[in-house]
This record gives structure tokens, sequence and C-alpha cells, in this order.
């Protein structure tokens, strides 16, 4: 079965009233875990909307609730309270189907290690991505998205002979080849030294302006928030800014 996108036009809108849905939205989302009798709260009434084309940081420290906000944006889990959407489709509402397609197809993931099958070259890494989202000509989207990332003589390259942002870049490229709509970045350049770092944030840049993706990136390094369009500040599960 074809894999669809719910990144779409609303059907039969006519031009002077067609929405421009926001690409994540999240509205008063608390997140509760529960541990036998204990409890914590997460994230307590978080709203802010990502628009379609930015690049938007969530800046904070360790245990503020920005992965968890990740998390729910990638609909791994879903919220105790308040809502999580994506283009105009609420997250809780999809079938197991439509949530497959989501991740398969919509969504890209770049955590801060282990984004890769230490098995497979880099090439091949591609590659699979592709195959999972339904693409055809897989050999040549994968070499040249390779390419538009600088990472062509890298290609038959597996992991472990790759740096640390050629590992990150890698992964980039792997959402460039399959056109995810949304990129969520969890610290990916928080084991970087400061040139990786750079090649990292121009690589997520590529991504946005190239290849029209969204990007959310977690982060609690100052040198990535300014690379943002904008920033939203945690503590304590609250959005402060």
């Amino acid at each position: 079965m074809a894999m669809r996108s719910l990144y779409r036009e609303p059907e039969q809108a006519p031009e002077a009233r067609r929405i421009e849905w926001p690409a994540l939205e999240f509205h008063d989302v608390f997140k509760i875990f529960h541990s036998g009798p204990v409890e914590t709260v997460a994230l307590r009434g978080v709203s802010f909307k990502v628009n379609v084309g930015e690049l938007v940081a969530i800046l904070g420290p360790s245990g503020c609730g920005k992965s968890t906000l990740l998390s729910l944006a990638a609909a791994l889990d879903q919220p105790s309270a308040g809502e999580v959407r994506s283009h105009g489709a609420s997250l809780a509402r999809l079938d197991e189907d439509e949530l497959a397609e989501y991740r398969a197809r919509d969504l890209a993931v770049v955590f801060q290690s282990d984004n890769l099958w230490p098995v497979l070259s880099a090439r091949e890494n591609v590659e699979l991505g592709l195959r999972l989202a339904g693409a055809e000509e897989i050999r040549g989207r994968a070499q040249s998205a390779l390419a538009s990332f600088g990472l062509a003589k890298r290609a038959d390259n597996r992991p472990a002979a790759l740096s640390g942002g050629e590992q990150q870049r890698v992964a980039i490229a792997a959402a460039a080849a399959r056109e995810a709509k949304l990129l969520l970045a969890d610290e990916p350049t928080g084991e970087l030294d400061a040139g990786n770092e750079q090649s990292v944030l121009e690589a997520l840049e590529r991504l946005r302006s190239e290849h029209g993706a969204t990007v959310l990136v977690v982060t609690h390094s100052n040198v990535v928030a300014d690379a943002a369009d904008r920033v939203v500040e945690m503590r304590d599960g609250r959005r402060l800014a």
C-alpha cells in the first residue's frame, strides 16, 4: 500500500480559505509518569507551535521535559492531558497504520548517538530508510543525499569509521533522501567538538532551506539555540519563553 502523508492540503479547500497548518502544535500538554506510588510530572501545561519551515530549539537543563516533548511529537508516547498535533492532525487520534505512516514517511528523528545501524555502510543506512518509506530509485536517491551533505566519499564506510559529526550528517542525509517533513533532533551535537557541532548545524540548516523540512531540536547548547529561528525555553516541565 502506498504511504500517505499527514502533510496534505485540506480537501477541496477554496484558495482564499486554504488553511496553513503548523508543522507541530502542543496544546496545554501535561505528561505524568507513574512508578508504583511515585508520581513524576514531566510536563506542566506546555503550549507552543512550530510553523512549517522553521528551525526551533527547545533549550533547558537536563530533566526539564525537553526529551519528553520530542517523544510526544514522535508519537512514541501520549500526553496525560492536552493534545499534540502534526499538520492539523491529532496524533492521539491516528490508528496504528496511520502512526506507522507518519513515522516512516513524514518524520525523522536524530538522537545524540546511535542513529545508524553499525553493520551497514552510510549509503546502506540511507537506503534502509528509503525502503521503509516505500520509496523508488533508492540507490540514486541515497547517493545524491549523501553527496549534498558532503559525504559522497564516505558512502561505503560503516559508522565506526565515521566521526561523530559525520554520523549525524548521515542521519540528516537519510531524512533528506526520503523527504521527511519534520525532523526531531535530540541533543544532536551533545557529544561533538566545536567543529563537528558547526558541521551538524549547517546540515540542519541545509535540510530546512534546501529540502523544505521543519526542524525541532532539543539542546542545552547556546550555540545551537543561537542558530535557531526561535527558542522555546523550558524549566521544571514548564515553558518559560
